[in-house]
């Protein structure tokens, strides 16, 4: 259990890239002690927690330097039904200063700038690799678990030898199925039939979604999402257990797909279908800046349509739905960008003194939750292309050219210009549609238009492209929002 990505430091300094602490010293650890790394891919998809990894795996590592809630919870719990079989690891000096008498966590040093050097790497891979191989040895473990301490009467009772053996088979399986994953993603865009191809090949020949680790179920789900095969999404959910077809992730991206498809064929059923499942989801866990977020997106979708078809009252009636979409995503976390983009955008494009009053007071707002972004390690394309059309809102014409060369330089897909080409271009005729000298918003819309069309014509160039090895030609079927 290891943080993803880079998180802030608890004592203050740089961020910890804990990539780098997994991929230098953990993973590599646990290999030199003959065993086979798993990582919980719970920050992944909104975090589900793996409950039979965590209590099924042999032993159960825990990373502790963030002081994550959900880490000393998932501690507590595998330490009552597993003892003895878990290490923990901290960073000295950075914050955390969990002590326990019944498991004493191994300690290691990071560089002044956060993060592992060659010498503090290797430490920190020797002293969980021989505390492993000592937990390995141990012929009857004292039991550390404090609450088992306190219930003479009950002991945790030996997990089923048959259930075990079934998940370390699955987990071996599962190993293997998330390089062809990573590879079908990674395959360029002219070669996206080939990818969904070998996606549904895949999918083909791995059957019954019951004996597939939960993590791998949802990386073949948003595998689908990175290939646009909204059928795909869609037909993997229906095929998935129960359980994980009621998780909110993945409810969210059944609301998404059907909303995507929908914006594909025009289906007004696949717009309701869309919109009731994200209103139940909202119903049932409260507004949240994803779940509110992507109501916003479906009336903001039949806003335009219903305005291209010349229907100005259902028109007015979405955009005011989606203001208020977004708007209810944002209040709950001012933090995320996304809704509070949208909103101030819509609310520009509405156009009342009322409406522009509340863009005055919010574009303050979102303003600083994408300098936060900016100023950390993770900022990307949808940052800068934010801050961009923050300053086309703030009619901002000078600091809006300057920061198109640090949208253009972080360009990664043709089909992210194309979106804020897209925003930029409902701005613009909102704002000429009221009498307002609009010239220098349509150059940059210019410009962009120029590099995505550059982009796509560049990826469109014919190239060799391989299937990942083991998957065959069969053909079968089944995004930022």
């Amino acid at each position: 259990m290891v943080p993803f990505g880079s998180k802030a430091d608890p004592a203050g300094g740089k961020h910890i890239d804990y990539e780098e602490i997994y991929d230098r010293a953990i993973a590599p650890a646990i290999r030199a002690a003959g065993l086979d790394p798993v990582r919980v891919d719970a920050e992944s998809f909104g975090g589900l927690i793996h409950r039979e990894q965590l209590l099924l795996c042999d032993f159960f590592l825990a990373e502790l330097t963030t002081a994550d809630p959900r880490i000393f919870y998932e501690l507590g719990v595998r330490s009552t039904v597993q003892p003895a079989t878990t290490v923990a690891v901290v960073a000295r000096g950075r914050g955390c200063t969990f002590q326990s008498e019944d498991l004493e966590p191994l300690t290691y040093e990071l560089c002044p700038e956060s993060g592992l050097g060659d010498e503090q790497a290797a430490s920190l891979r020797n002293a969980i690799e021989s505390r492993l191989r000592e937990l390995q040895q141990a012929d009857a473990p004292d039991v550390y678990s404090p609450l088992l301490d306190l219930l003479h009467d009950w002991r945790p009772r030996d997990l089923a030898r048959l259930k075990t053996d079934a998940f370390h088979e699955r987990v071996r399986s599962n190993l293997t199925f998330k390089k062809p994953l990573a590879d079908i993603r990674s395959m360029n865009l002219s070669a996206t039939s080939e990818a969904r191809t070998a996606l549904a090949a895949f999918r083909s020949e791995r059957g019954n979604l019951e004996q597939i680790e939960t993590g791998t179920v949802i990386d073949l789900l948003l595998t689908y999402r990175a290939l646009s095969d909204w059928d795909g999404m869609i037909a993997l959910i229906d095929d998935m257990p129960a359980v994980l077809q009621r998780q909110i992730l993945v409810r969210e991206q059944q609301g998404f797909a059907y909303n995507r498809r929908a914006g594909r064929t025009g289906s007004d059923a696949d717009c309701e279908r869309a919109l009731e499942i994200l209103s139940e989801v909202e119903s049932e866990q409260g507004p949240s800046a994803e779940t509110c977020g992507l109501i916003g997106r479906i009336h903001k979708d039949r806003w335009q349509q219903a305005r291209e078809d010349g229907h100005a009252d259902a028109a007015d009636d979405h955009l005011m739905e989606a203001i208020a979409s977004y708007r209810r995503g944002y209040l709950t976390d001012p933090r995320d960008a996304y809704p509070g983009i949208n909103l101030v955008t819509l609310l520009d494009i509405h156009g009342t003194k009322e409406s522009l009053r509340e863009r005055q007071r919010m574009t303050p707002i979102v303003r600083f939750a994408v300098e936060r972004r900016l100023d950390g390690p993770d900022c990307d394309y949808w940052d800068h292309a934010t801050m961009l059309e923050l300053f086309v809102l703030e009619h901002a014409q000078e600091d809006a050219e300057k920061r198109l060369g640090n949208v253009l330089s972080d360009i990664r897909e043709t089909w992210e210009p194309a979106t804020t080409v897209n925003n930029l271009r409902l701005v613009e005729t909102a704002r000429s549609d009221r009498g307002e000298d609009t010239g220098w918003i349509r150059a940059i819309i210019e410009t962009l238009s120029r590099r995505a069309t550059t982009e796509a014509h560049r990826r469109s160039l014919p190239r060799t492209t391989a299937l990942p090895a083991g998957i065959s030609s069969r053909t079968n079927h089944k995004g930022n929002p």
